[in-house]
């Protein structure tokens, strides 16, 4: 696919631009999910074609074809470039790309199994089976479980000199249960509740031993219906490691984007609180908040060995001891801020292209545990596993639901809780973190449905976690 790619290239430059890079993408996904002990449905897909940039005085233009010839090819570098050189009639502010350095690479996902050699039929008697044991506790009205696969390849060419193979392979797992009484429908979910993926193969999917978990996930969403509602109130909050993935998903991730911090992406999603001048110097949060985006952490959700500019994978520092310190970049944002580029442009097509996405975005684990910030509570509320989300289109105003809760009295677990919330704004409720897990409670989780931009595209990004507490917050908001 190296001469696909090289065409779309060469038919760019020769029709005038003065970069160009081209991207051929192969996808093969696989999905299941089963209900109360059916498979509902299956579904395979392969797609496959050519994206290419082009540069024409300040302005880009991408054009992609399903068509994987070197005629078709090079026919869109050259449509690329017709388009960017209509743009540039009406040119905006000159434009610059960050240095990166020229590769000639290969890179491909650790896969000790590769899923899509794995039976259908395994996978679906293993669904069926996970439903099975949610469904064998009464009160359980419906019970799901589900797994998807993605495998895809990359060729990437660039005028500059760039020629890398990837080969990405991507598995993730669910199942919940829901229990419906007469006022209440509550329903427990496991991994998280949006499924959890990884960079890997099949044995991510043994890893989280699915049915091993269903009988408990099953007890909870019945015990959560007559459960005592979560008080209304300002108390300590203890939150497990996946909920703190989600909430640096939404507070820090989308936040330090440098396209919305630029004013670039502000039509879906909203822009950013953060102000340019104060990287730095602007304290995000308390001395225990340290948080990197580092592509390069072995299976998790956001890890592959170059961006689709060709940029290298890397760690950077986004907040160190609170103080923010570091955004998510690609080449042209990272160059109009006088940066370095941090490779996180991607794409989730050959189709679309690429943009400022989050990679893995982690908060490196502290010295306390779990156990110990229950214990060194005298007063609070345990909350675990994400139900919704809202927040402000700046990414400062948030109000998250979790699926369950329990009291925390005099350092001791009490009373299990349902539907509890909790509100906050952003740097204060980080400001307010004064515990951190430790490396053994890190936990890689994956979000799989982050969307972003028009036409919307779908990123994979990457959250290791661990617990934490956070002093007074306010919870119960209804």
């Amino acid at each position: 696919m190296f001469d696909e790619a090289a065409a779309a290239v060469e038919g760019a430059l020769a029709a005038g631009a003065s970069y160009a890079d081209a991207r051929v993408m192969v996808r093969r996904t696989r999905h299941l999910r089963a209900e109360n002990e059916v498979v509902e449905e299956l579904s395979q897909g392969e797609s496959a074609g050519v994206g290419v940039r082009a540069l024409v005085g300040s302005s880009w233009g991408f054009y992609a074809t399903p068509e994987l010839t070197t005629a078709a090819a090079r026919r869109a570098g050259e449509t690329a470039a017709a388009i960017a050189r209509a743009s540039a009639q009406v040119p905006g502010p000159p434009l610059t790309m960050a240095d990166a350095p020229v590769a000639v690479d290969h890179y491909e996902t650790p896969c000790v199994e590769d899923p899509l050699r794995v039976s259908l039929a395994e996978q679906a008697d293993l669904l069926v089976d996970v439903t099975r044991l949610l469904s064998a506790t009464d009160g359980v009205a419906l019970a799901r479980a589900s797994m998807g696969f993605f495998e895809t390849r990359k060729w990437f060419v660039s005028s500059h000199g760039h020629r890398i193979s990837q080969r990405l392979v991507e598995s993730g797992c669910y199942m919940d249960a829901t229990a419906v009484g007469e006022t209440e429908t509550q329903r427990r979910s496991y991994p998280q509740s949006f499924g959890q993926w990884q960079t890997g193969g099949y044995e991510i999917i043994r890893g989280f031993d699915l049915p091993a978990h269903a009988p408990r996930i099953a007890e909870e969403a019945v015990a959560l219906l007559s459960a005592p509602e979560c008080p209304a109130g300002v108390t300590d909050l203890v939150l497990e490691s996946s909920q703190v993935a989600l909430q640096i998903h939404e507070s820090v991730g989308h936040a330090t984007e440098l396209d919305r911090i630029l004013g670039w992406e502000a039509a879906f999603a909203g822009t950013s609180f953060l102000d340019l001048s104060t990287l730095g110097s602007f304290r995000y949060g308390s001395e225990l908040m340290n948080i990197t985006a580092d592509a390069t952490l072995v299976g998790a959700l956001g890890t592959f060995g170059y961006d689709d500019e060709g940029t290298p994978a890397q760690a950077v520092p986004i907040v160190h001891e609170g103080t923010w310190v570091g955004v998510l970049s690609g080449r042209t944002s990272a160059a109009i801020a006088g940066l370095t580029s941090g490779g996180m442009m991607r794409a989730d097509g050959y189709n679309r292209l690429p943009m400022v996405r989050m990679t893995n975005v982690a908060l490196l684990p502290g010295d306390s545990s779990l156990e110990e910030m229950v214990a060194d509570t005298a007063d609070g509320i345990h909350m675990a596993t994400n139900r919704s989300w809202s927040i402000d289109d700046r990414r400062l105003n948030f109000q998250f639901g979790c699926e369950i809760a329990w009291e925390i009295k005099d350092g001791r677990l009490g009373r299990m809780l349902r539907n509890p919330t909790y509100t906050g704004i952003t740097p204060h409720f980080w400001g307010s973190l004064d515990r951190v897990g430790n490396r053994d409670e890190w936990r890689l989780w994956g979000v799989p449905n982050c969307g972003k931009g028009q036409p919307m595209q779908i990123g994979h990004t990457g959250h290791p976690a661990p617990p934490a507490r956070f002093r007074n917050v306010r919870v119960g908001v209804r």
